[in-house]
């Protein structure tokens, strides 16, 4: 009579982590050219503000040339604001670290947040007293919440909540390996939440990539996430999202959580 053998074996976590490694090489190798690309425009922008500075000096108070001056000055600041931000995707940005605790910056910027997302959407903090504080740059911590935020009010178009949280999470073996892209330890959690219209999977796969933008035509660079996820990594944490078309989003940052921060850490 004929044997046979069958072995079976589950390789879903596999294909998993490997899609993740993917996805991981191909934004590194987009932050190489976007900071390099970012680099070299960022040398030619210094020429053409400094000429148009130049200029304006040298233009009468009446000339007509002024205003025209003006604008080219103006279009090469606004473009120096996106080369920072490709700079910031690409990990070449200057950063300065310290020990920040999280819940006193969400608080120091609270009031900007208010302004931002208008009187259609509600803010609502959810900070855990034990959330603890994080080794990285407080204006790059700062940047992530209000690109997040930002975003979570454009997908809200007809109102919503938004939910920030923060909280003190430990990474056990178990929890590291199952779905946390993170090694066991303790971490600061910071998580955004919204009510909005969701993402399809083929978006949620997009979004961390420069230029790349499902909002219309002149409403965005497409650099905004891009970022986010450029200086969550330069901090050493890591970034994921949840979301599913007309149940909203949930954007949840993991960075390593520091022993204490001293009084003068906090002072943003």
């Amino acid at each position: 009579p004929s044997c046979f053998a069958a072995v079976m074996r589950d390789v879903t976590e596999r294909k998993h982590l490997e899609e993740q490694l993917r996805q991981s090489q191909k934004l590194d190798s987009l932050g190489q050219l976007a900071g390099g690309v970012a680099h070299d425009f960022n040398n030619l922008l210094t020429v053409i503000t400094g000429y148009a500075g130049m200029i304006l000096l040298d233009l009468e108070p009446d000339s007509p040339l002024r205003e025209s001056v003006s604008e080219i000055a103006q279009a090469s600041d606004r473009a120096s604001a996106l080369t920072r931000q490709l700079l910031s995707f690409s990990r070449r940005q200057v950063t300065q670290p310290k020990d920040v605790v999280v819940n006193d910056l969400v608080r120091n910027i609270e009031r900007m947040l208010r302004r931002l997302i208008g009187e259609d959407v509600e803010l609502v903090l959810s900070l855990a007293p034990d959330a603890g504080a994080l080794r990285a740059d407080p204006g790059h911590i700062e940047q992530v919440i209000v690109n997040l935020v930002v975003n979570a009010r454009d997908a809200m178009p007809n109102g919503g909540r938004v939910l920030l949280e923060t909280a003190h999470l430990p990474v056990d073996e178990e929890l590291s390996g199952s779905y946390l892209n993170v090694p066991p330890g303790d971490y600061v959690m910071l998580a955004v939440n919204d009510t909005g219209i969701g993402m399809t999977p083929e978006v949620k796969s997009h979004i961390f990539e420069p230029f790349f933008t499902t909002k219309e035509q002149g409403r965005g660079t497409g650099l905004g996430l891009s970022t986010v996820y450029g200086l969550v990594t330069q901090s050493g944490g890591s970034i994921s999202v949840y979301s599913e078309p007309g149940q909203g989003s949930v954007f949840k940052i993991l960075c390593p959580a520091v022993a204490s921060a001293s009084p003068t850490d906090t002072d943003l």
